[in-house]
This record gives structure tokens, sequence and C-alpha cells, in this order.
């Protein structure tokens, strides 16, 4: 599935394609694209985004998933309505955005997941428990940690879930960026991508 804006079957949609609000958190394209590695998407995958922020990852993996279905799930409802404006931008019709707390909401969602994106979250193991509880047997979590706190917290709860396939990946990028009259690379905020599957 492609759309006007984004005309390709490639993902990596650029940062500034997307609507966005002051300080409302966007996954930046190199750090989208190695969360949608880890994802390991199929065609009619069903994805959890939890915490989904501005809308990135439920519009590339909705372009990446003709036939399945994201649900992206987030609290605040004018965030929820950006993601919404985002799906319209990139002609994204597969997505459907959930206004809740995780977890709490997660019951509420109709359709179970095969996999599932948890992009921060202040009860980071709570959402991880309760929605591996709907995964089936070789379903997939791929979580963010911005700090050490939270990365401890993310590999413990794969620890206690029985996670198997695990991987930690944390990059460094740099951007070119202009500087005044000159050009020099700017670091990303580095972040660590965690991903585990279920055994049973």
């Amino acid at each position: 599935m492609t759309s006007k804006l984004w005309p390709y079957v490639t993902p990596g949609i650029p940062d500034d394609l997307f609507d966005n609000l002051p300080g409302i958190p966007l996954s930046p394209r190199e750090i989208r694209l190695q969360l949608l590695s880890q994802l390991r998407l199929k065609s009619d995958s069903v994805l959890w985004d939890i915490g989904a922020g501005t809308g990135t990852i439920p519009v590339e993996a909705g372009l990446l998933c003709p036939q399945g279905k994201i649900v992206a799930v987030e609290r605040d409802e004018e965030v929820a309505n950006l993601i919404r404006r985002n799906c319209e931008r990139f002609e994204v019709k597969n997505v459907e955005v959930i206004e809740g707390s995780a977890p709490e909401c997660l019951h509420d969602l109709k359709t179970a997941p095969d996999r599932v994106c948890i992009e921060g979250g202040r009860a980071i193991s709570e959402i991880m428990q309760a929605a591996w509880s709907y995964l089936p047997a070789s379903g997939r979590v791929v979580a963010t940690a911005a700090n050490l706190e939270s990365l401890y917290t993310i590999s413990q709860s794969f620890a206690q879930l029985r996670a198997v396939n695990i991987e930690v990946v944390q990059s460094s990028v740099n951007r070119l960026e202009m500087r005044g009259f000159s050009q020099a690379f700017a670091a990303v905020d580095p972040i660590f991508i965690l991903s585990g599957e279920k055994l049973d």
C-alpha cells in the first residue's frame, strides 16, 4: 500500500512529512526503521502500538500491512487526534485509534495482536504483562527504553515472561544539519530497542 505523499514501498518516511505538535514525541526515521525491522511485520499482521505519540509507527505499519490492522493506543485526546490527522495525510485506512490508558484499556480492544510495540510508558512492566497475555505463540513484543531504568524494567519483564529470541539494540545515529553557514553532524538521542517472542 502506498500514498500520494509517500508513493514508495520502502519504509522510512522523512520526519518533516508528518504533522506534529510541540512537545509530542516523534520517533526519528532512523529509530523507526529499527523498530519496524524488529517487529517483523507480515502483510496481515495485527499490531498494537501502545503510546503511539505522533503516529509515525501506525502510519508506516499501516502502509506495510495492507491486509492487516494497526491499533494505536494513546491516552491524550489531542494526541489521538494528531494520529488520526497523520493517517489521513498518508491515506492509511487500516489504523484504529483508541483513546485510553494502558494497561487498563487493553481488555477493550476487539482484535488480538500478533505484534506489540510499546513506546515508553510509566507502567511499562504492567503494560508488557497485559499485552503478553493476548499474544499467540511466536507473537513479538518490541519496546523502547530511553534510560537505564526503563532498560532494566523491560529486560526484567522479558525474563519474567520467559520470552525467547531476545534482542537489544542501541545504535548511534548522526544527521548532517546546517549550523549557521556550515554543515555539522548532530547526534539523534540514543534509544534502546528491545524485542522478544512468546514461546507458547
